[in-house]
């Protein structure tokens, strides 16, 4: 009997397999009341998001620092509304790809049956698709909101000698934007699962992730290119003038100040909510193509969203508990360590999470045989493991108390800003090398739980398990999320101290002992938003690894949907010593190399136009930045950052219609490498900038030796490290999840055509791509004026 089975299991991929728009969502059985109550849940989630921002914003704060905060808003604003505009174009653009195919190539069964007209489901995929962007849009607004607000509260809280107050106000804003972020995406999702007919769903869930992706490329990769411009241009006028840091006479801190929202902020929070999203749609493909028993692939499904939905309650959780010990330990200390509490959320969320998740899986899971509800419980909880200890290595290579951060400032000593590179090259290299292990490590520890038995439900099980693993390290999304927001606060919170200039206010001190009833210590206060900033760039360096990670790993899942299809229609080659195969590896890498030296190019050329602007215009005899000037500056970043997008975006795009058209086992191969060479890319490039921006932080903060030879050797190497960790390194983690979302739309595209017509295609694709990498560089280069 069980070569029988092995044999239909052989079989039947090739009469069940589908392409995108017939992908079609199982009748969910019971599950659907559980997930209807899953709706409600979320509600809870939004109110939790809601309480915590309307608690920040009626924390106490100076109007000094008040109107600080208020003016780097209104500047991202008029950031984000020029962003909203540029997607609009580029939604335009993806739509007549998804015209051309849902509405002519493709053959849904909904359509060929009659039950729904063509013009009916294609109008529902661009509809899902213009959500997925929405909501990519809308979290990263709600982002820099409550953000915004969280700055000016911890830089007054500064004051008051509680630094336990300038961890958990950050903390706090953090865990709201990620509560949000995971709700709104969840509930996106529940209603296409539960609303949309089960003949439709699988296609919206397609448009509604490729919505998604295309959101978080544009806001990421600009939000990237913006702040590393307006941070450099900033931070070079310290060594050029001997200036402080985030000095008001410097017009490029106000655009600095909002570059760490464009990039710290938005483009994080809007690439989290499409991790989160596009991840769950890579499963629900793979159920739905992959496990043959229909009532299986409901509870799959069911199980997979339980899961989704306890990571709200888990993380919620954790942080209260975090809170109440940390509040215990640390609320009247005047002296910690600000990493402390941060880590002690990270390793409670992983704890509660697997203990829910084998909880959650016996009672969904605990009818199917062998056993396989803790098997899959052991391997989501190898991800959610790795989400607890990639941070940990990481720290070990950016933490300001690591070996390797102060081996960049031992060897700046003597070395100056050379060795300083040297240096943060060298721990950038080694910590690839130990996250490689430790991903390759867990996945292997999926893969074998997965031949136990998991091969008799469904097709190759180990792509599931890797799935799952990908699944796993966002299993304590929230927390990851809010780790990741507390940098961009924590930068602003210094930025807004100095630009408020409430330390030399006239009679400061007896106005907020009068209104706030304390005294103020403003040396203390600098101190501890010094530390927090330096405590910020660490955690935001543990993120990195986490969602890239999830983007190579879920990249897998979906490259299986291509190869299915190529399998189907018999033509599928994916064979080491094939000649396309071995050119999509090579070519995937240098699309990777390319589009890293693009994104540092519109960073060199718009940093070098804002140094030039700001050299030009600063006046040190006035008291702080004409506000005209920091305008102009913030002008310069938008308009490199959007240049530069517009370049980077549509060789991407042109790239992937290309290598789909030319040959798709060739395109599966480019597919695989661009999430292997990424992976190791964005790992070396992140940890290597956060080397360097620590090793910085440790001159100014630990040793105090501002304006020496060794802080401008720091300096130097920081400015090389921001747009390593800060534009590509992050960048890459959307490109690889739209490359590969949008090349199984290309490869169905070229699958319909001749072989003639698809090369002729293929090749002008290739040079329309080939025109814009050209312009990348050359339209981009610094010329003298």
């Amino acid at each position: 009997m069980k070569k029988i089975s092995t044999l239909l299991l052989m079989l039947l991929p090739l009469s069940l397999m589908a392409s995108e728009a017939d992908l079609k969502v199982p009748d969910l059985g019971n599950g659907y009341n559980l997930l209807l109550w899953g709706l409600l849940i979320l509600l809870l989630g939004i109110a939790f998001g809601l309480v915590q921002y309307f608690h920040i914003k009626k924390l106490p704060v100076h109007q000094s620092m008040l109107n600080v905060s208020k003016t780097i808003y209104e500047t991202c604003k008029t950031y984000l509304l020029q962003q909203g505009r540029f997607l609009f174009y580029l939604l335009l653009i993806i739509s007549v790809v998804m015209v051309i195919y849902f509405g002519f190539l493709s053959n849904p069964e909904v359509v060929a049956t009659g039950e729904t007209s063509r013009a009916v489901f294609l109008i529902s995929v661009l509809f899902w698709t213009v959500l997925g962007i929405a909501g990519s849009y809308g979290v990263a607004w709600y982002g820099i909101r409550i953000n915004t607000l969280a700055n000016s509260r911890t830089s007054f809280a500064s004051l008051r000698k509680r630094p336990w107050e300038v961890v958990s106000i950050p903390l706090k804003a953090g865990m709201s934007v990620g509560v949000m972020l995971i709700t709104v995406e969840l509930i996106m999702m529940l209603v296409i699962l539960l609303f949309v007919p089960g003949d439709m769903a699988g296609a919206c869930l397609i448009g509604f992730a490729i919505g998604e992706s295309l959101g978080a490329s544009a806001l990421r990769i600009a939000g990237g290119i913006f702040t590393k411009i307006a941070d450099i241009g900033a931070d070079l006028m310290k060594i050029v003038f001997n200036i402080k840091e985030d000095d008001p006479r410097n017009p490029g801190v106000i655009a600095d100040c909002t570059g760490d929202n464009a990039g710290d902020s938005v483009g994080p929070t809007a690439d989290g909510f499409e991790t989160y999203g596009v991840t769950g749609v890579a499963l629900i493909s793979f159920i739905v193509l992959a496990v043959l028993n229909v009532e299986y692939q409901a509870q799959f499904i069911v199980w997979i969203f339980v899961m989704r939905l306890l990571m709200l309650f888990t993380s919620i959780l954790s942080y209260y508990i975090n809170q109440g010990i940390a509040t215990m330990k640390y609320g009247n200390s005047q002296k910690f360590n600000f990493e402390i509490p941060l880590t002690a959320l990270i390793w409670i969320t992983s704890v509660v999470s697997i203990v829910a998740t084998y909880i959650a899986s016996y009672f969904l899971l605990n009818d199917m045989p062998n056993g396989l509800w803790w098997k899959l419980a052991s391997i989501i909880s190898c991800g959610t493991f790795a989400a607890a200890l990639i941070p940990e290595i990481t720290k070990a290579f950016t933490s300001s108390s690591s070996r390797h951060v102060k081996e960049v400032v031992t060897a700046s000593r003597e070395g100056g800003a050379s060795l300083n590179i040297l240096s943060g090259m060298v721990a950038g290299n080694f910590s690839a090398f130990w996250k490689g292990l430790i991903i390759a490590l867990l996945m292997a520890v999926a893969y074998f739980i997965s031949l136990q038995e998991l091969k008799d439900i469904m097709l190759h099980p180990s792509i599931f398990a890797f799935g799952l693993v990908a699944f796993g390290l966002l299993g304590m999304g929230p927390v990851t999320i809010a780790v990741d927001s507390y940098g961009p606060v924590t930068d602003n919170a210094q930025s807004v101290f100095e630009l408020s200039r409430i330390e030399h206010l006239p009679n400061i001190s007896e106005e907020i002992k009068k209104d706030f009833g304390f005294e103020p210590d403003f040396e203390k206060g600098k101190e501890y938003l010094e530390e927090n900033d330096s405590a910020g760039n660490t955690f935001k360096a543990t993120a990195k690894p986490v969602l890239i990670g999830t983007a190579v790993i879920g990249a897998t899942t979906m490259i299986f949907s291509i190869i299915l299809v190529l399998e189907k229609l018999g033509i599928l080659n994916i064979d080491l010593i094939a000649a396309p195969v071995l050119l999509g590896f090579i070519c995937g890498g240098s699309v990777v190399y390319w589009f890293s030296g693009a994104s540092m190019q519109a960073v060199t050329t718009g940093a070098y136009r804002a140094v030039e602007y700001i050299k030009e215009h600063i006046n040190l005899n006035k008291e702080e930045a004409d506000i005209k000037d920091s305008k102009a500056v913030v002008r310069i970043c938008t308009k490199y950052a959007q240049v530069g997008m517009w370049n980077i975006f549509l060789a991407l795009l042109f790239i992937t219609l290309a290598f789909a058209f030319i040959d798709p086992n060739f395109f599966v191969a480019y597919l695989i490498s661009i999430a292997v060479f990424g992976l190791f890319q964005a790992i070396y490039m992140a940890n290597a900038g956060g080397a360097w921006d620590n090793a910085k932080k440790i001159v100014e903060v630990e040793l105090k030796e501002r304006n020496t030879d060794l802080h401008a050797a720091t300096v130097v190497g920081d400015t090389v490290g921001d747009p390593y960790k800060d534009t590509s390194s992050v960048s890459l983690n959307p490109i690889i999840k739209f490359s590969t979302l949008f090349g199984l739309l290309a490869v169905e595209i070229a699958i319909e055509l001749p072989d003639t017509y698809k090369w002729i295609a293929g090749l002008i694709f290739l040079t329309v791509a080939l025109v814009f990498v050209y312009r990348s560089f050359y339209s981009m280069r610094i010329v003298k004026k």
